[in-house]
């Protein structure tokens, strides 16, 4: 078995043990709104639960040369945000918004999602996900060096919950239904593929 110190290695190089290695992610598609008003999406894989109580999520934003992104630059300065689920039917207009866009250009309009206002919060969201989530910041952290940072940790707190009735019942949620993706290296996703049971020791 190889082993094999990070320091010894460039950031590319840790770059792709780390998303070769910690599969599959799941993705979350993040709405912002720019200080001008520009409705702003983007992918994330870095992305996970925190807590059910308050119910929280974490989203790892990171930079490129040490500068913010917009969705984090976004989040910070207006103190909202909207997370989707990214399933097999809004997976690619998703991958469109992945493009690289000036701050006044809008990744919804590119992909041709559909803006849907939000309930609690000022940030639309789109409808083409089964669930998404209105978050307001909870908590945010610069990590890396101090000279060149290497991205921002987002905690965001979940305050309203929008599910497709049809994937809803008695408090769950169906994984089939939802037939949510996730992120594997390169090009690569995956599905939700065949599910297993194992009952927890008592």
């Amino acid at each position: 078995m190889l082993s094999i110190d990070p320091n010894t290695n460039t950031e590319r190089e840790n770059y792709k043990f780390l998303i070769g290695s910690i599969i599959p992610r799941p993705i979350a598609f993040v709405t912002t709104l720019s200080e001008d008003g520009v409705l702003n999406g983007a992918p994330f894989s870095y992305f996970n639960i925190v807590s059910s109580n308050p119910p929280m999520i974490s989203l790892s934003i990171q930079r490129s040369g040490g500068k913010q992104k917009d969705t984090a630059r976004n989040i910070i300065k207006q103190k909202e945000f909207v997370v989707h689920i990214v399933d097999e039917g809004n997976v690619e207009k998703v991958n469109k918004t992945a493009a690289s866009l000036l701050p006044h250009e809008s990744e919804i309009d590119l992909a041709q999602l559909t803006k849907v206002e939000s309930e609690k919060i000022s940030v639309p969201g789109v409808k083409q996900a089964k669930i998404r989530m209105e978050c307001v910041l909870e908590h945010s952290l610069v990590l890396g060096e101090k000279e060149l940072p290497g991205c921002d940790l987002i905690i965001g707190k979940v305050i309203q919950f929008h599910i497709e009735d049809a994937i809803y019942e008695n408090g769950r949620i169906d994984p089939r239904g939802l037939a949510a993706v996730s992120r594997l290296a390169g090009a690569n996703y995956a599905k939700i593929g065949e599910i297993f049971e194992i009952e927890r020791p008592k």
